[in-house]
């Protein structure tokens, strides 16, 4: 009896030991799906923003269509800007983010991209009158933009990064408020919120100035923690979703402009 006892717990010993190394299956017996968290700052009109409760934008459709091209469950969640930084970083909480993020040497030390999406450009935005005509005219000028972005960096260079003038705040709606009530007198962002937001302000006099010369293009991507397996899913879907009419139709919906992937595209080569 000894024997056989020790035989099946043996057996049993295995079998628990075979089952550890699997992945979690449902009650059907095939494996659990796993649903993505993707965390963005949905401050960023008209990229992602809230309406009520639910985040939108042109980020959050486009978003839709390449997941659904992956076949990926997924879900968005609104951290704001450092805590998303930091989270995708851990790669824990949240396996990646999505909020008009920019693709640049410094954070690619820090994470993974994957292939652009979103071509972009810095803009100013002031009142009528002003004297400013480009970003150097911004030297001698109170400026606000949002912390830890491609503007901050900019502006930054231009003006000097301790200078008291260069006002450096939490998200966009923040430092255009700061120009809206006086407490500056320009802000630095990517184009489409500065559209956006004089599209959505007609009485406040707000105008727009491109500076080509100092503000060139950059290009956004879906930020991933590094070595993520996500990159080689999504690359393949961010190409088709982006050569798609339903690319070019979200696009039109959120900026009012027509989707040229002339230069985005080249980034793919």
């Amino acid at each position: 009896m000894k024997k056989w006892l020790t035989i099946g717990l043996v057996v049993v010993f295995v079998v628990a030991l075979a089952g550890c190394g699997k992945a979690k299956e449902n009650t059907e017996g095939a494996p659990e799906e796993i649903t993505y968290s993707i965390a963005t700052d949905a401050s960023y009109a008209p990229m992602e923003s809230m309406d009520k409760e639910d985040i939108v934008g042109l980020d959050i459709d486009f978003l839709a269509e390449v997941m659904k091209e992956a076949g990926l469950k997924y879900e968005v969640r609104n951290t704001g800007w450092d805590p998303m930084l930091l989270s995708v970083k851990a790669g824990k909480e949240y396996q990646a983010g999505i909020s008009s993020i920019s693709i640049t040497d410094e954070r690619k030390q820090t994470y993974d991209y994957t292939v652009p999406y979103f071509e972009s450009e810095n803009m100013i935005i002031t009142r009528e009158g002003s004297p400013i005509k480009s970003a150097l005219d911004l030297k001698d000028k109170k400026v606000a933009v949002q912390l830890a972005t491609t503007a901050d960096t900019l502006m930054s260079k231009i003006m000097g990064n301790d200078n008291s003038s260069l006002k450096k705040f939490d998200s966009n709606t923040i430092a255009l408020l700061e120009l809206q009530k006086g407490g500056v007198d320009a802000v630095v962002a990517d184009f489409v919120v500065i559209l956006d937001y004089i599209k959505k302000n007609p009485k406040e006099k707000f105008v727009s100035i491109e500076d080509k010369v100092n503000f060139t293009s950059e290009y956004y991507g879906i930020l991933l923690p590094k070595g993520s397996d996500l990159k080689a899913k999504l690359d393949p879907a961010i190409k088709k979703v982006v050569e798609s009419s339903k690319y070019k139709e979200a696009y039109k919906k959120w900026t009012g402009k027509d989707l040229d992937t002339t230069k985005l595209l080249e980034q793919y080569k």
